[in-house]
């Protein structure tokens, strides 16, 4: 699997998968036995659903098919969407997970576990949880101070309390 490869895969693909309102997050071929993987990783803002995964696999495979991109050796085609703990790398990935929980590697260093409340062009906003029965806090942070981050899987969440349910 050369860069060239992946690049000329991405030229072919991004189009295609912009017309259907997702962005081509990733591209990877890894060999599996004597045929190849290649995958490719969609997301789109409300997340991308089985059924829009299986459609655009059948237009990638046509492609492909018609394009002599991935060569002559056998593989096998996996559209997917990314996965509940990849890392948040582009402003569009914060800004779908606004309402989670994220971890982030500061470049000042040290760590942050919080939720994110709302993404702008230069930043994010942050609760961060208290601790012991103290209340969480706002906290800022620019892009540029985030080394590295992760949605974090939460199995117990409680939904969001709904305002209009309230009583009188």
């Amino acid at each position: 699997m050369s860069s060239t490869q992946i690049d000329r895969l991405r030229e072919l693909l991004e189009p295609l998968a912009g017309s259907r309102g997702m962005d081509l997050e990733e591209v990877r071929i890894t060999p599996a036995g004597r045929r190849r993987v290649l995958q490719v990783v969609v997301d789109q803002d409300g997340g991308v659903g089985l059924d829009a995964c299986a459609e655009l696999s059948r237009e990638v495979s046509a492609l492909l098919d018609e394009d002599d991109v991935m060569g002559g050796a056998p593989y096998v085609l996996e559209v997917t969407s990314p996965g509940a703990e990849r890392p948040l790398t582009e402003p569009r990935h914060y800004r779908r997970a606004v309402g989670r929980l994220a971890r982030l590697r500061l470049r000042e260093g040290g760590e942050v576990t919080a939720r994110i409340v709302a993404v702008d062009d230069e930043g994010l906003d942050l609760e961060v949880p208290g601790e012991k029965g103290r209340r969480a806090t706002a906290r800022r942070v620019e892009f540029t101070g985030i080394a590295g981050a992760r949605v974090e899987v939460e199995f117990s969440r409680k939904p969001a309390r709904d305002e209009s349910l309230k009583e009188t």
